[in-house]
């Protein structure tokens, strides 16, 4: 490339030629890589005073970034896990600008040693039975609206899909005869094919039949009969689990999202005794060992194997020192 080569230029390159052309990264992680350099360039016309499309590689010191990851965390309140995919992102840019624009490779150098931030471990959430039953009661069934929510809450629990496998299905997707199944393009184009259960055929057979907007074509259409958006699955989430939580008190000390309805369909899965191999192929994980975090959040299970185990006897006793004729007789 040539040496006047500049950050706008390479940006746009790092976007067309490296991630939809070379790679062909998912429409998903474009628009995470975007949204990062979005409040990168926000961040720096706030505190440059430049706009945009004038600021330079100079500029995007390695200072200048970790001012930007800090401003994340201490402005936006992004937690930890959010900072450092906003480094990812990042790191991933600077590495494809070292080869492109070598002169400055000394400060990209410097960027790319920004260690990622480390983070707690947390236990994953998920609903018990009890609060399952009463976020799904939440809907109003008497609307379209309602009886919409009422499916996509059922599919997400049965399923596990994740929110944005959720709001891409199409009508073709789900097919309702036996075997009944939905299909999905998951994380990392990876296609799969999820069962479906009795109770949960019968609700989505009822949902099909249901008269939708004009040029539906979304398994789950907003009211304009266009695709909801994940923000907007989000909200519904939130929203009908604050309604149930006035049925189910438990969960008003809860955070639902629609990731934790991924967790909570993994989490029955494991209770019924389905291996963790299997798991893993239900909720399309890279890796077996990822469902190992549900094995440590189930305290039903740790439970049982402590039933298995011989109790220690901690009933009180007075210490008494060993007798000195059995010690010496020990020693022999």
């Amino acid at each position: 490339m040539n040496q006047s080569a500049d950050f706008p230029v390479v940006l746009q390159l790092f976007f067309t030629k490296r991630l939809i052309a070379q790679r062909r990264a998912s429409r998903h992680t474009i628009a995470s890589y975007r949204d990062t350099f979005r409040l990168l360039l926000q961040f720096a016309e706030r505190e440059l005073g430049k706009r945009p499309s004038e600021i330079t590689f100079d500029d995007l010191s390695p200072t200048f970034i970790g001012a930007f990851l800090d401003d994340l965390e201490h402005h936006r309140h992004n937690g930890v896990r959010s900072r450092n995919v906003r480094m990812s992102s990042i790191r991933s840019f600077f590495r494809y600008a070292a080869l492109e624009i070598p002169q400055h490779a000394g400060s990209i150098q410097r960027i790319l040693a920004i260690p990622r931030k480390r983070q707690e471990s947390r236990l994953v959430g998920f609903l018990s039975r009890s609060e399952i039953e009463a976020l799904l009661s939440a809907p109003n069934r008497r609307s379209w609206l309602g009886r919409r929510d009422h499916a996509l809450l059922l599919m997400a629990i049965q399923t596990g899909l994740r929110v944005s496998e959720l709001t891409a299905l199409c009508q073709q997707d789900v097919v309702l005869n036996r075997p009944a199944y939905v299909h999905c393009l998951g994380k990392g184009r990876k296609e799969r094919r999820t069962p479906l259960a009795k109770s949960t055929v019968s609700i989505l057979a009822e949902w099909v039949r249901e008269e939708q907007p004009p040029s539906t074509q979304a398994f789950f259409p907003n009211a304009r009969g266009g695709r909801l958006s994940s923000d907007a699955v989000q909200y519904m989430v939130s929203k009908y689990a604050a309604m149930a939580g006035q049925m189910c008190p438990s969960l008003k000390s809860k955070r639902v999202t629609p990731h934790v309805l991924r967790h909570t369909a993994a989490m029955e899965l494991l209770q019924a005794g389905v291996d963790r191999a299997v798991i893993a192929l239900w909720l399309g994980h890279e890796s077996v060992e990822t469902t190992q975090i549900y094995l440590d959040a189930d305290l039903a299970l740790k439970e049982q194997a402590l039933n298995k185990t011989s109790p220690v006897d901690a009933r009180r006793r007075r210490f008494r020192p060993n007798d000195e004729l059995l010690a010496f007789l020990k020693k022999l």
